[in-house]
């Protein structure tokens, strides 16, 4: 799962999903699709919470999608 920072998440999901933009990540997986969003008030905040969601597994971060909120500390154990 690819996970990003934005303040346009219409522009920045088509540009995933366009011919000659998006992270390399993304480029070899289209069509990219939305699974989950967060709000934050500053760019500050947003990147550390950018951190914490790529530092979660696989499997944890498929719960967080789920439950559409982020797992308790603890929560995302080694899996």
């Amino acid at each position: 799962m690819y996970t990003g920072i934005t303040t346009n998440l219409k522009r920045r999901l088509d540009e995933h999903n366009s011919a000659n933009k998006g992270a390399a990540y993304t480029r070899s997986r289209r069509p990219v699709k939305l699974v989950y969003t967060d709000t934050c008030i500053n760019r500050s905040l947003a990147s550390r919470r950018e951190y914490t969601i790529k530092k979660l597994s696989k499997a944890a971060k498929e719960r967080l999608v789920k439950r559409d909120q982020m797992p308790a500390p603890g929560d995302a154990g080694p899996e």
